[in-house]
């Protein structure tokens, strides 16, 4: 299999790059984790996905250009400096909503609502407040996280939250479950 990338990128994906390093921002996800997030997102046709973690919109882009036009997205960052950049290049979305708000806090006051795709990104719907966030999922759908294999900009001790957090999600009896050795360590969980 030839492995080099030659699909084109989403809307804006070149600027969002560009202003991303400009910002300092290093936690953004990969080429090919966004990659996997549109080819996945375009599964759900008039979906509703929710992105816990939006940085500078790098994978937002990636997830509007798998979207259809009746699918919508809810973008949540506590970061306004980054998530400003994605409201430059991708505000003009009608499927988008950029929420800048505290991740926990959002989802206690959200948590009403039902999503068909979950990509995680960040401290809140990965490793605080699991049990709320899958609850916000809708049966078949996508719980998506990245970042399991061990990075460089890990902090000290942060190896034994990855691996607590998979053996949380091994355990849930309501989730099929693939993790991936695969980019930057992905695993895919679909709702029962």
């Amino acid at each position: 299999m030839n492995t080099s990338f030659s699909q084109p990128l989403p809307k804006a994906y070149s600027q969002i790059e560009e202003a991303t390093k400009a910002s300092g921002f290093t936690m953004a996800s990969d080429l090919l984790t966004g990659s996997l997030l549109g080819t996945l997102a375009a599964s759900k046709p008039g979906g509703k996905f929710l992105e816990m973690g939006t940085g500078t919109g790098l994978s937002t882009s990636w997830l509007l250009n798998g979207m259809d036009r009746d699918a919508t997205l809810i973008s949540v960052d506590y970061d306004p400096k980054y998530i400003a950049i994605a409201e430059k290049f991708l505000g003009d979305d009608k499927r988008l909503s950029l929420v800048t708000a505290d991740g926990g806090e959002w989802i206690d006051a959200n948590s009403r609502l039902r999503f068909d795709f979950i990509f995680a990104d960040t401290w809140h719907g990965k490793y605080l407040m699991l049990d709320e966030t899958l609850a916000m999922l809708n049966k078949g759908g996508f719980y998506i996280i990245d970042d399991m294999l061990r990075q460089p900009n890990w902090p000290e001790g942060h190896h034994e939250k990855v691996t607590k957090l998979i053996a949380s999600l091994e355990a849930l009896q309501d989730l099929f479950l693939t993790k991936q050795v695969w980019s930057t360590g992905i695993i895919i969980a679909v709702k029962k």
